[in-house]
C-alpha cells in the first residue's frame, strides 16, 4: 500500500476534523426544531413585534426564510430581541444562530468579532432628523447643536467624523437603547437625532406627532446592513448567505409568492436550477431540492419583502433607491444559482 506523505496526511486529518467539529449549526437547529434569530428591540420595517408578539420586518423575513428552507415552516423561529450593545455577544456565545438586526457591515466587525456577514439586505446611510420648528434645511446648519445618538453603534463615529470634517461643533447626548434615544429627542433634550436613514423614518412613526419632524437630505455614511453568523461553520454561512441570494435572484427571474408553483413547471434551464427540478443545489446546502420554493412561498422574493415592510405597501413608504435590482438602477445583485 502506498504511503501518504506525512504533511498531506496531517492536512487531510486536520481538515476533516475541523469540518466535522465546526459544521454543527445546521444539525443543532434541525435537532432543536427551531431557529433562534437575534433581532432589534423594535424597529418598524426591520424587526418589530405587534401587541400580540408577532414579529414582522425585513430582518424578520430573512430568518423566516431560513426556517422555511430548513423546515418548510417559517414559523419555526424564536426571535430574541437584543440591544445594539448586546447583539454581538449573543451571537458569539451561541445564544442565537443568526443575527438579523439592522447591523452595518464594516471591516472591524468582519475581522474582530468572530463572525461573518452573509450579504446585504438593505443599503442604508446615516442621516439626521430635526423638528420642523427649528427651520433647519441641511445638516450643515447644525453647528453647535446637541445630537441624540445611540451608543454601541457605528453612528457615533460617523457623527464625529462628519462634524470634524465640516469644522462644526456639537454636543453628544448618548443613550443605550434606540427607543430611549428617540424619547429623549422627542422630549427636547437634544436638537437633532441621528441614525440610519431607514431608522429615522421608522422611529418617526412612533412619535406622537410625526409630521412635526423632518429628515434632512444629507446622507453622511455608507451603511450596508445584513445578517451575521459565527466564524467556523462554512455550511451554515453558505446556507444563510444563499437564502438571501435566492430571494434576490427570484425577484430578478420574476418568481413571486403568487406564481412560484407555476414557474416550477417551466422548462427554462435557469428556472429549473433555481426551483429544484434540475441539479442538487439544495442538497449542497444541506436542505432539500425545493428550498427556493419553500422560501418564496413563505416570505416572497426580495422585492416583495421590501415592498411589504419598508416600501410602497408599508407605512414607511421608502423608495427602493440603491436597493433596487442592479438591472433597474440599483445595486442589489446576487450570484447565480448554478
Amino acid at each position: 500500500m502506498k504511503r501518504v506523505p506525512l504533511v498531506l496526511a496531517l492536512a487531510l486529518a486536520t481538515g476533516f476534523s475541523a469540518q466535522s467539529a465546526t459544521a454543527q449549526t445546521l444539525k443543532t437547529v434541525k435537532d432543536r426544531g427551531m431557529l433562534t434569530c437575534g433581532v432589534s428591540q423594535g424597529l418598524p420595517g426591520f424587526s418589530s413585534p405587534d401587541d400580540k408578539g408577532n414579529w414582522t420586518g425585513i430582518d424578520v423575513d430573512i430568518c423566516r426564510a431560513v426556517a422555511a428552507a430548513i423546515f418548510n415552516d417559517p414559523t419555526k423561529v424564536k426571535f430574541v430581541p437584543l440591544s445594539a450593545k448586546d447583539r454581538f455577544t449573543a451571537l458569539q456565545s451561541g445564544e442565537i444562530d443568526v443575527l438579523s438586526r439592522n447591523t452595518t457591515w464594516t471591516l472591524s466587525r468582519d475581522t474582530t468579532l468572530g463572525a461573518n456577514f452573509t450579504g446585504v439586505t438593505y443599503y442604508d446611510g446615516q442621516g439626521f432628523m430635526v423638528r420642523k420648528s427649528l427651520k433647519v434645511n441641511s445638516a450643515l446648519e447644525l453647528n453647535s447643536a446637541s445630537v441624540c445618538v445611540q451608543t454601541g453603534t457605528t453612528t457615533e463615529q460617523n457623527l464625529a467624523d462628519y462634524f470634524k470634517g465640516n469644522n462644526m461643533k456639537y454636543e453628544v447626548v448618548a443613550f443605550a437603547g434606540g427607543d430611549e434615544t428617540v424619547k429623549a429627542y422627542e422630549s427636547g433634550r437634544c436638537d437633532a437625532f441621528t441614525t440610519d436613514a431607514s431608522g429615522l423614518y421608522a422611529y418617526r412613526l412612533k412619535m406622537a406627532n410625526p409630521d412635526d419632524h423632518v429628515v434632512l437630505p444629507e446622507i453622511i455614511s455608507k451603511e450596508p446592513l445584513g445578517p451575521m453568523v459565527r466564524h467556523g461553520d462554512d455550511q451554515w454561512f453558505d446556507l444563510v448567505k444563499w437564502v438571501l441570494f435566492a430571494m434576490v435572484d427570484s425577484e430578478e427571474l420574476g418568481i413571486t409568492q403568487r406564481n412560484v408553483d407555476e414557474m416550477a413547471k417551466s422548462d427554462k434551464p435557469e428556472l429549473k436550477r433555481v426551483l429544484g427540478t434540475d441539479g442538487n443545489f439544495g442538497e449542497q446546502l444541506g436542505v432539500t431540492k425545493d428550498w427556493v420554493i419553500r422560501i418564496i412561498k413563505a416570505v416572497g422574493n426580495y422585492g416583495e419583502t421590501y415592498d411589504r415592510n419598508v416600501g410602497a405597501a408599508s407605512p414607511l413608504k421608502i423608495q427602493r433607491g440603491l436597493n433596487q435590482l442592479w438591472n433597474k438602477g440599483g445595486i442589489q445583485y446576487a450570484p447565480p444559482i448554478r
